[in-house]
């Protein structure tokens, strides 16, 4: 079942009374209840959700769980066998002479009087609920790849395994990680976690596209006159040639040394030149500057 919210399915809001609770139940359930909607597949499907939802809001330590973490996080924590364990609803049922045990069982997969029994649901296997959570990575590690340790909880329990980053990976991506998400019903298989890949901002490297950009300060002198510059690469150190008469915004490119490409080979590196002026001046650099501004540079 979809994780509707399930104050919703029962008409209520947050914070509803047991009593609030179980009036509403009651009355939708018998409403949707088999008996009297045979062969109705829409009125089974409600009577589930109504019955899911009231299995947890009248549990005390269930409820306390879904108020507390909200339907995502409580599915993280609760597999439908939790959920349906020790819940019975056939006093309701039997008060209004409907039918509750055969019902159970032939919806629910539940035993005699409701019993949830061996965690089976709907009389069929299902995958269980798929996960996902956010993880951050550095730049760094987008660019070159590599293994992460990952905790999380699963089922109510910590957990701890080790992803492997592909080179390349950027933010936005997922990663998935097979059987390690929810516990499957009826014997049916774990779902999925997915990891959300964030890449985290790097102080001295942008990514665009398969490309990486990185700004780069050269003295006045060297802008006027040109010469050489040595750049830090995700490579290691480059040293290279900055041409005369630059100005600041220039970019000079440094074939194949981006991201891997999807189809092979890789983006390229480009300095970002940006002219640096010193804010205090010797007596002696301020002679020099205002004899260049006497011959008109």
């Amino acid at each position: 079942m979809a994780q509707q919210d399930y104050y919703e399915i029962l008409g209520l809001k947050k914070g509803a009374t047991p009593e609030e609770i179980k009036k509403a139940y009651r009355k939708l359930a018998v409403k949707y209840h088999p008996d009297k909607n045979p062969g109705d597949k829409k009125a089974e499907d409600r009577f589930k959700e109504i019955n899911e939802a009231y299995a947890v809001l009248s549990d005390p330590q269930k409820k306390s769980q879904y108020d507390q973490f909200g339907s995502a996080g409580f599915h993280q924590r609760f597999s439908q066998e939790d959920i349906f364990r020790g819940f019975n609803a056939g006093d309701i049922f039997r008060e209004f002479g409907l039918g509750s045990d055969d019902v159970f069982s032939r919806i629910f997969g539940m035993g005699g009087g409701g019993g949830f029994r061996h965690g089976s649901f709907g009389g069929m296997s299902r995958k269980g609920s798929d996960f996902e959570m956010e993880l951050g990575i550095s730049f760094r590690d987008s660019f070159s790849g590599g293994e992460k340790r990952v905790a999380f909880t699963r089922e109510g329990r910590s957990e701890e395994v080790s992803v492997k980053i592909p080179a390349g990976v950027e933010s936005g991506a997922r990663l998935r990680l097979a059987g390690k998400g929810g516990a499957g019903i009826g014997g049916g298989p774990a779902g999925d976690l997915y990891l959300n890949i964030v890449v985290r901002p790097d102080e001295q490297y942008t990514r665009e596209g398969d490309d990486i950009v990185s700004p780069q300060q050269v003295p006045f002198s060297t802008a006027c006159l040109g010469g050489p510059l040595d750049v830090p690469t995700l490579d290691g150190t480059k040293r290279i040639k900055v041409p005369p008469g630059i100005h600041a915004g220039t970019r000079i490119r440094l074939k194949g040394l981006g991201f891997p490409r999807r189809q092979g080979g890789r983006g390229d590196f480009y300095v970002l030149l940006q002219v640096r002026v010193p804010e205090n001046l010797s007596p002696r650099q301020r002679e020099l500057v205002e004899e260049l501004e006497r011959e008109g540079l």
